[in-house]
């Protein structure tokens, strides 16, 4: 779509402005695909799966006759001065503040006045929340051992329907409320079957709090619930949250007298969510899968349905290995040390389930957590139960085996799971959530249990088969001497502090802003590999930093050219990285500190690191590099938002004294549309950076109001991991297959070469 320009009074500029803080972080432009070049897929082969994008929203340019106009302000001084003074403005009735002044929300009105604070946004990971939501509720009724299926359906109208085969919703009516059990669920919070005890429905759930139901409800402009129970079957509708009909029944056909279960389908309100509604199938597919490990004696099935049927899509999920094929799964392009070790023991009513196995050729770990099913994103007390642990258990075999010969050396937590893969999963009667979306487990009687849990289990194990033990202990020794050859490199990198030298690394212009929050590094990449000489490349290059840095505001933004492409860590040791004098300059001019340390934002030099390359296949594998050190190295900037894309312009469209940029085919075509048939244009495709003026690079890529950004947060960290090692690890046939795979992600006709 071509840059269209718009008039705003000043008045409507506030409100839009104002609509936009309250959901971006950030000023970005444009809702568009990531780009239209035919690289995409090799850097993304499937962007549900791999990261999940963010997408930000602009103003688009100002009329002629605002920015003419005197009481125009600077995007800076607009949003600091017109938007504050109009938010914290006093007004007589503000200074009043008695009783009148206390609100009393009632019935589901708090869900609907501040719905982040139940589903963690309004924004697609919210709606997301939504399906997860309903279908932990039937993986409850599976894990209860009452449910042995589970059907999700993604409709044509953005609905979604959730059928499990458990025992139904009760229907009777209830003694407190006055209605029936079904009514009070979806419409009182704090209603429900699994707040444990002897009365509780539920031995071991995921639910805590009665309210997932019943907030599903309240932002959904209509919700239907079907219960199949007793021979019946009854139904009811809301909507936003209230009951638009009574429940209705009818006996069931005696053929289908048996069957039971419950199905919730719903439409979400766009009163509520701030993005599009729309499903994104494979990331739902990724949660349906983890689920499918976790509850090896389940099926859940998923199906999207479009208006054309052709173009329908449809998994089922069932993996009788359970947590043993998940790794098997994670690891499929690795090469692995010993066959996958698992185990499965229950103490003081708490059931650990854990598989992991080392591979030879990682040099990270993966290790994900689960609780009552539920993914601890942020980790817990069964997560440090398993790293305290393994390093304590396999410090003791190597002393005892003599691996470790020296009494003053031992292996750290690092040097342990050093090429681990590791799935713990725990079943906990009364677990404690931080927060409605848990991310994070509080039991501290769950970590004595992991811990005892691990050390018997893996003692007797590696006891019973020394030549396991050895390669591990081989694959932990190599790791220890690896942090000790990259010792000198770290101290090195300590010593180039930014902070102690009046130097700025590599060749960083840094900017004039002392607050990260304000300033942004730009990654300018150069341009595409062309086969040329060293001296033409390394021209083009510095043609396009020098752009960038002519081009840039030098009160907030900072460039950082890079030659090339820089080194793939995931081939690669610590040692090997350290010494890499392009990674070097990375760490110095964010800030990093070194690898392994606990992240604090607040050491970054800048809260905004945006990828800016060009829109071609090496400047997508620069980008992937990019991200796979960001991802190895510091993963924490993805949980904080920290990662950006810019994408630069494919086409620039010169009519007459109008100059229009369009970043995919599609807006060409559009633009060319509206066009008169006999209008003359020239059009130009941008192959690189180094192409642009400064002038043409701030217009396009650098300007806060004008260009386009893409936000990168990690969704489905399971999946990432496999992305990443596929693409970047040393396993070729692995990532052939991989690509293969995605081919039919992009347009043969949209192919660079």
């Amino acid at each position: 779509m071509a840059l269209v320009r718009h008039s705003y009074n000043l008045a409507s500029l506030r409100k839009i402005m104002a609509s936009r803080l309250l959901t971006c972080s950030s000023f970005c432009s444009r809702s568009q695909p990531f780009s239209s070049s035919s690289s995409s897929f090799v850097s993304f082969p499937s962007p549900a799966l791999l990261l999940h994008t963010r997408i930000k929203f602009r103003l688009r340019r100002f009329s002629t006759l605002l920015r003419t106009s005197p009481l125009l302000l600077s995007p800076r001084a607009f949003m600091s001065s017109s938007i504050a003074t109009e938010a914290f403005q006093e007004s007589p009735s503000s200074k009043a503040y008695g009783s009148e002044q206390i609100q009393v929300l009632e019935g589901l009105d708090p869900v609907r006045k501040r719905p982040g604070m139940y589903i963690g946004s309004t924004g697609s990971r919210g709606l997301h929340h939504l399906v997860y939501e309903i279908l932990d509720n039937a993986i409850d009724e599976a894990q209860a051992g009452f449910a042995s299926r589970i059907d999700v359906v993604l409709l044509a109208d953005n609905s979604v329907s959730i059928t499990d085969n458990g025992r139904g919703i009760p229907t009777d009516l209830h003694p407190v409320t006055k209605k029936s059990a079904l009514e009070t669920v979806l419409t009182v919070l704090h209603a429900g079957g699994k707040f444990g005890g002897s009365s509780s429905g539920y031995s071991v759930s995921g639910g805590l709090h009665g309210v997932g139901l019943s907030v599903v409800n309240a932002l959904s402009e209509k919700l239907e619930v079907t219960v199949w129970r007793d021979g019946m079957e009854y139904q009811q509708k809301y909507s936003r949250g209230k009951p638009v009909t009574t429940l209705t029944s009818h006996v069931l056909l005696p053929e289908s007298k048996d069957h039971q279960g419950t199905r919730i389908r719903f439409w979400p309100d766009k009163e509520v969510f701030t993005t599009a509604i729309e499903f994104d199938y494979n990331t739902i597919a990724g949660r349906i899968r983890e689920l499918a490990f976790l509850n090896p004696e389940l099926t859940i099935t998923l199906k999207k349905e479009e208006e054309d049927p052709e173009k329908n899509q449809y998994n089922e999920y069932c993996y009788a290995g359970g947590l043993i094929e998940y790794v098997k799964w994670l690891n499929t392009d690795k090469k692995p040390l010993h066959d996958i070790v698992s185990f499965r023991k229950e103490s003081d009513g708490i059931t650990v389930d854990a598989a992991f196995q080392w591979c030879s050729d990682a040099y990270s770990d993966t290790l994900l957590g689960y609780a009552n099913s539920i993914r601890t994103i942020d980790g817990g007390t069964h997560i440090d139960g398993m790293k305290a642990s393994l390093t304590r258990t396999l410090n003791n075999l190597g002393k005892k085996s003599k691996m470790i010969k020296e009494k003053d050396i031992s292996f750290s937590g690092e040097h342990v799971r050093e090429g681990l893969t590791c799935i713990i999963s725990v079943k906990v009667p009364n677990p404690e959530f931080e927060g409605q979306t848990k991310t994070r487990l509080g039991n501290p009687e769950v970590r004595k249990v992991v811990d005892q849990s691990v050390q018997e289990y893996l003692t007797e194990y590696l006891e019973l088969h020394p030549d396991v033990l050895d390669s591990i202990l081989s694959k932990s020794l190599n790791a220890l001497k690896a942090a000790l050859a990259a010792k000198r490199a770290r101290e090195l990198v300590r010593q180039k502090s930014v902070l102690r030298s009046s130097s700025l690394p590599g060749k960083l212009a840094d900017c004039s802003a002392t607050n990260p929050e304000e300033s942004g590094i730009l990654k300018n990449l150069g341009l595409r590999e062309l086969k040329r000489v060293w001296k033409a490349i390394l021209f083009c290059i510095y043609s396009a930093g020098g752009s960038a840095k002519q081009g840039r505001d030098r009160r907030f933004q900072a460039v950082l050219p890079l030659r090339g492409k820089i080194l793939n860590i995931e081939r690669r040791d610590e040692a090997a990285m350290y010494k890499n004098e392009e990674i070097q300059n990375l760490i110095l001019a964010l800030g990093l500190g070194v690898k392994g340390e606990d992240f604090k934002k607040e050491a970054l030099r800048y809260h905004k690191i945006i990828i800016l390359t060009d829109a071609d296949v090496d400047g997508a594998h620069i980008r992937t590099l990019l991200l796979t050190f960001f991802f190895r190295y510091q993963k924490a900037l993805f949980d904080e938002g920290c990662i950006y894309v810019g994408v630069p312009p494919l086409y620039k469209v010169e009519r007459g004294k109008q100059a229009y940029y369009c970043y995919s085919d599609g807006e060409l075509k559009k633009l060319q549309s509206s066009f008169p048939s006999n209008a003359s244009y020239n059009v130009q495709r941008f192959k690189g950076l180094g192409e642009m003026m400064p002038a043409q690079l701030w217009d396009t890529t650098l300007d806060p109001e004008k260009r386009m950004l893409k936000q990168l947060v990690i969704e489905d960290a399971a999946e990432a991991n496999v992305v990443f090692s596929s693409l970047m690890g040393a396993r070729v046939d692995v990532r052939k297959e991989l690509i293969q795979n995605s081919a039919n992600l992009i347009n043969l006709d949209q192919l660079d070469i």
